[in-house]
């Protein structure tokens, strides 16, 4: 048994230095889809809580439309709707990108994420104290001084706990890029149970490489979270 899930591991974790293995792959999509949303999603969500209405409406929409729909549909959309449109078969760059399904899926799970996360850092924007904003005030900051040095700050630490749920979440919906042909892990088990018949084997390494993975990034929020927090934390006497 051993020596079975010895070989499994090496099929999910093996690199030959030409093709990533199904973890590298699942990694990847993870970092880049969290990093493309977080950094798009702190404008958006300075938009969100606008009061603008032609600002903070159309974030609206793009939030209630990614966060309504399954991402399944959206990758699809992404990988199979907009190749088949003609304009984007024309164009040189378009057609390269839309080629690939790790590109789609990189964007599908980014504008996903990013529309989780922009309302989770709107509500957190709301929550800053109303005492923050006007002492922030009385030292004469205004504007973008006021957002980037005392509302965004405050927001994103508060929203720690939510934003790692996304996190997590994320790695999970990652498992959909089998869909555009993207080796992930789950990619990997699939490929391993139809070669070997072993599903149990094939489907419980991978289990197994999700926990450690989700337990590496709860471990991490949970440092991050004891760090930037500690100022809420319940003090002992």
């Amino acid at each position: 048994m051993i020596d079975i899930l010895n070989q499994f591991g090496r099929a999910f974790l093996y690199w030959d230095g030409q093709r990533l293995s199904g973890l590298a792959v699942t990694l990847w999509l993870l970092v880049a889809s969290i990093g493309i949303g977080f950094v798009v999603s702190v404008p958006l969500a300075v938009a969100r809580v606008s009061k603008r209405r032609w600002l903070s409406t159309p974030v609206r929409v793009y939030t209630y439309v990614f966060r309504g729909t399954p991402l399944y549909v959206q990758l699809l959309l992404i990988y199979t709707g907009l190749y088949s449109l003609e304009f984007v078969r024309s164009h040189a760059m378009l057609d390269a990108f839309f080629r690939s399904g790790f590109h789609c899926a990189i964007l599908a799970f980014a504008l996903n994420t990013c529309a989780y996360t922009t309302e989770i850092f709107a509500g957190a924007i709301r929550a800053t104290s109303h005492g923050e904003v006007e002492a922030a005030r009385a030292y004469g900051m205004t504007g973008f001084t006021l957002y980037r040095r005392v509302v965004l700050p405050s927001a994103l630490r508060r929203a720690l706990p939510l934003y790692s749920n996304e996190v997590i979440l994320m790695l999970h919906a990652t498992t959909v890029a089998f869909t555009a042909t993207v080796p992930d892990i789950l990619k990997v088990a699939r490929d391993a149970n139809s070669a070997t018949y072993r599903s149990f084997e094939s489907f419980g390494v991978a289990a197994l490489i999700y926990l450690a993975v989700s337990f590496a990034l709860v471990a991490a929020f949970r440092r991050a979270e004891r760090h930037w927090l500690a100022h809420l934390a319940v003090r002992r006497h």
